[in-house]
């Protein structure tokens, strides 16, 4: 059985809370010397208590739990309850789950992003469960005038094993909360779970068909104003002149406001201020640098030979290991700008007061929100509320909060409350991108076909650090250098799932598949024979787990019968991302000549999985936005100005090209890792490793559907 560690300090107080009866309580979800959970006297926040998040029973046995972390599909709403349902052995149909809005003095790291939520609450959430398991049994033992030991818990009841006498949780939650609270509580071995690892449908599903308001596009306020943002439609210019005689005279429109390098025209209603907005004259000037997709490929050539780049990880002699090489492989991969395109686009309500800001609406950053919406305005924090719909998408679009900004900003210059929303062309034109990168890779080989020397540099636009340098192959290869340079533009970039690794998972795998070929090897068999080079010669720092990448490669071959199914070209690819490892065997057959993905297996090591539902479709998810976006998407600019503005000119994959896939997960007893991000990363590798296996073509450059390969004849 697990403990959970002893408190060392007086984290938490205890109260009778509930005005019907019941008990409430307070647990850290950060703190680790705050393990153990606690009853307070107020919901939903108690202030100077410092507590995170809470767990409520209330006297008809329902309950509650408060989720500080946005819900975007991620389905944190549903595997949340489910741990504490697990460890109170509770009624799963009376359980529930509240959208918190934004707290920091109460929470901590109340975002989502980086596939982080589950593993960062999977412990608090336990104890809290437990905590309450084991208070209500006391409750019970102390009422029937038994030892504890002879009571147990089951489906929301407490069960007194000899008599057969069984209380409810709402019937036991006011005595409990009377009790005092255990320093340490016992968790239950992961074999006698009966919630978590199962199948269950998410919460929300009902809700989302039914159409109920859940996003921020739902969110409606009686009085509120709607407005729509013209932006420069090139990068790097700004405005010179706006005539808005025209659109001021449409009906129903309150005013046309400029602000910073934006016009807003505010209205009574979306059709209106669109409607409005056409009838806009403006006139841009350029302010800087005006890039296009031209451009910006003779900077990654340039770069890539003259730029100064920056040393990530070095380990060896790199020169004397390529001077001395039998064979020397060497390979460009480039991939372009990508929309995040969620379904929902951006919008965000905002109602600037004299006495404070209400802002409402989906943002995977709320306390990022709510601090540059304080130091834009000038006002504390505190007097700041932020409520957090449901988030149709994010992707890492929503980790920027900009059109929070404008939402606020403008509601303090027209003195009333409005919702600010984007268009589709407004997103696609005017977003945040996933930065276009070019990589340069050196394989040397020895005689004998081994991997000897490794050199990699990424050239990046507005990317940071374009480079995972500690990832595999680092440290099984003797002779390693891996460096990067960056290039800063004017296009607004940002994270995008799987941040970096999204391309760089295809680039690092499709190039390993080209040195396994060079030295005569399996490709799955060259990247095992490395991790066990990895382990008994390890070269500087190992940053990855060498046994559970292993034991992905090895399931995925044993699932997808490697290398035996005549007729069927198969491709492999590996990665570590978000603390999971993920392994994928795409099946490719030839019909008329041409490439077809007809299958992708993926072996996942995730850890404890939670719900398997929606673990199978994050992964599902996950390969589809990976294969999707490899095959088919790409954003390029002339003169500052994307070339694409809906989705009738940027193509996303369509139903009908969704590959089967299969899903396995590996059941190694750890406790959960991140899932949201770490199926995509290995998938475009995958991919283009079976299309050459099929056709004898190396896909170097996305999207893959501009290869000749896939034109018609």
């Amino acid at each position: 059985m697990q403990k959970s560690s002893s408190t060392t300090r007086r984290d938490f107080l205890k109260v009778t809370t509930l005005a019907g009866g019941g008990l409430l309580l307070g647990f850290s979800w950060f703190s680790a010397a705050s393990e153990t959970p606690a009853l307070i006297n107020k919901i939903p926040f108690a202030g100077s208590l410092g507590f995170n998040s809470y767990l409520s029973i209330a006297a008809d046995g329902t309950i509650t739990i408060l989720s500080p972390n946005p819900e975007l599909g991620q389905n944190i709403m549903t595997s949340f309850p489910m741990i504490v349902a697990e460890e109170l052995d509770a009624d799963w149909t009376k359980i529930k789950v509240l959208q918190a809005p934004l707290d920091t003095k109460n929470f901590d790291r109340q975002l989502t992003g980086g596939s982080g939520a589950i593993p960062h609450s999977w412990k608090k959430l336990r104890t809290a469960g437990a905590t309450a398991r084991y208070m209500l049994i006391q409750a019970a033992a102390l009422q029937w005038a038994v030892p504890i030991e002879e009571c147990t818990a089951s489906n929301g009841f407490v069960i007194h094993s000899k008599s057969g006498k069984k209380l409810g949780f709402g019937e036991l939650a006011e005595q409990a909360s009377k009790l005092s609270v255990p320093k340490e509580v016992k968790l239950k071995d992961r074999k006698d779970f009966k919630i978590i690892g199962t199948a269950v449908n998410n919460v929300a599903n009902k809700d989302i068909v039914t159409g109920k308001p859940l996003f921020g596009l739902d969110f409606y306020r009686e009085g509120m104003l709607f407005a729509v943002i013209q932006r420069p439609q090139a990068f790097g210019t700004k405005i010179k002149s706006v005539d808005s005689v025209a659109a001021k005279a449409i009906a129903g429109i309150v005013d046309v406001v400029v602000f910073k390098n934006n016009v807003a025209v505010v209205g009574k209603s979306t059709w209106q201020v669109n409607k409005a907005r056409k009838l806009l004259k403006i006139e841009y000037e350029y302010e800087g640098a005006i890039e296009s997709t031209a451009d910006h490929n003779k900077i990654f050539a340039d770069l890539l030979v003259s730029g100064t780049p920056e040393v990530r990880r070095k380990n060896g002699d790199v020169e004397t290991a390529f001077k001395t090489a039998a064979k020397i492989i060497k390979s460009e991969y480039q991939c372009p700008f990508l929309s995040h395109a969620p379904l929902e686009p951006m919008n965000f309500f905002a109602h600037v007061r004299p006495d404070g800001v209400e802002l409402v609406g989906p943002t995977q950053t709320p306390a990022s929100a709510r601090a540059a919406t304080a130091k834009l305005l000038g006002i504390p924090e505190d007097k700041i509320t932020v409520e957090i719909t449901r988030l149709g998408g994010g992707f890492g679009r929503r980790l920027k909060f900009d059109y929070v900004l404008e939402a606020a900003e403008l509601s303090s210059v027209i003195k009333a409350p409005v919702k600010v929303i984007w268009t589709r062309e407004d997103d696609i034109a005017g977003g945040s991108y996933r930065p276009a990168v070019r990589y340069r890779f050196e394989a040397a080989l020895d005689t004998a076909g081994n991997l000897v020397g490794y050199k990699c540099r990424g050239v990046g636009i507005n990317s940071g650090n374009p480079m995972r340098e500690d990832n595999f192959p680092s440290g099984a290869v003797e002779h390693l250098l891996i460096d990067s340079v960056e290039h800063k533009s004017p296009i607004t970039t940002g994270a995008w799932r799987a941040p970096i690794t999204n391309f760089l998972g295809f680039a690092e795998q499709a190039f390993i598949d080209e040195v396994a070929e060079a030295a005569g090897k399996d490709p799955l068999q060259f990247r095992l024979a490395l991790l066990a080079k990895a382990r008994t010669a390890p070269v500087g720092a190992i940053k990855y787990d060498i046994g559970r990448m292993e034991t992905v490669i090895k399931t995925v071959a044993e699932k997808s019968a490697w290398g035996k199914k005549p007729g069927v070209f198969q491709g492999f690819s590996v990665y570590f991302s978000h603390q999971s490892y993920v392994a994928q065997v795409c099946e490719v057959i030839l019909q008329a000549g041409k490439p077809v993905v007809k299958k992708i297996i993926s072996v996942a090591d995730c850890g404890q999985v939670i719900n398997l539902s929606g673990s199978r479709q994050q992964v599902m998810g996950g390969i589809t936005d990976g294969f999707g976006h490899a095959m088919y998407s790409k954003l390029t600019f002339t003169n500052g100005a994307t070339d694409q503005k809906n989705f009738s000119t940027y193509r996303l994959i369509r139903m009908k090209e969704i590959p089967a896939i299969e899903v396995h997960f590996i059941d190694n007893g750890i406790d959960p890792t991140g899932l949201g991000e770490p199926a995509l990363p290995p998938t475009g590798g995958a991919v283009a490793n079976a299309i050459f296996k099929a056709t004898g073509k190396r896909l170097r450059n996305q999207p893959f559907i501009d290869d000749a390969i896939f034109k018609k004849a």
